[in-house]
This record gives C-alpha cells, structure tokens and sequence, in this order.
C-alpha cells in the first residue's frame, strides 16, 4: 500500500511539473513574427497567383514553420524562423526543393520583419546579399519584397508577393 501511495504522489508530482514548465519561447521577442502565421493565398503584383504558403508556430513557441508551394506545385520550400536570443535577432533557415538554401538575419522594424544574407560574391566576384522584407499591411494582408543587392546599390526584385489568408 506504501508503494502505490508513493507512485501515485510522484505521478503526481510529474504531472504537475510538466505543467507548470515554463514556456521559454512565450515572450514578446518571440512573438514578434507571428503576424506571419496561417494559411494563405499568395498573389504576384499583377494579381496573378504565385502559390500558397502556410506558416504555423512549432516546437512549444519557438519556430515558425513555412511551407510553401507554387501555384503550379512543381517549387516547394520550407523554413524555420526563430528568435536566436544569444544573437538578439531572427533568424531563418530556408531549403527548397531545387537544393537552394538561404540564411537569413534580422530584426522587426516597425510592421516589418527584414532579414537578409551575409555577403558573398557572385560568378563575376561581385559582392551581393540577399534581403526579404515582409510587411505587415493595415488590412491584415502581408506583403513579401525579396530584393538581391549587388555593389551595395544595384537592386534585382527576386519575390514580391501579397499574402491574404484563406478563407
């Protein structure tokens, strides 16, 4: 009888913990990207459809999970995006289906979350990063400006998409 009273008040005990664990990724730093969670239709700027895009918050609070798809479905992706506290500042890792990565750094400004690449050079040894801005818009919408900086100056638009959340 000793025994079953025993584990029943460390069952307890355990359940209570698990309860009552703090939730390390449930501040206001790491909340500051979640304008981005959901499901939604994502737009080119002639309106024509670039894809769907759904965004949710994984791992106790702590990653934003993108996965994206084309509107032809043959270009998928995924990211995870976090706040790197030791680094003070939002991270993501992006992998698509073609084998391309990015890594990007940066922090919300405003209604803007800006992250970009570190430098690197291209075929022709010019230095270029890679900088994604995303927009949260009065209406709810997000706007996504994906530009390609090459000399510090020369501005190529890889993405600009408008996302509106499905109904």
């Amino acid at each position: 009888m000793k025994r079953l009273i025993l584990s029943i008040v460390i069952l307890c005990s355990l359940s209570i913990n698990a309860q009552t664990k703090p939730c390390n990724c449930c501040t206001e730093k790491h909340a500051e990207f979640d304008f981005w969670i959901g499901d939604w239709t994502v737009t080119n700027p002639d309106g024509s459809a670039a894809g769907t895009n759904s965004i949710l918050k994984i791992q106790d609070n702590c990653i934003l999970q993108e996965n994206w798809t084309s509107a032809k479905g043959n270009f998928t992706g995924t990211s995870n995006n976090f706040y790197n506290y030791k680094a003070k500042q939002w991270e993501q890792i992006w992998v698509d289906n073609q084998g391309q990565s990015l890594h990007l750094k940066g922090n919300k400004t405003g209604n803007q979350m800006i992250l970009q690449t570190d430098e690197e050079n291209n075929k022709d040894g010019n230095p270029f990063f890679h900088r994604v801005t995303w927009t949260l818009n009065e209406d709810g919408s997000v706007r996504q400006y994906w530009e390609t900086i090459t000399n510090g100056k020369d501005i190529t638009v890889a993405f600009d998409g408008l996302y509106k959340k499905q109904k």
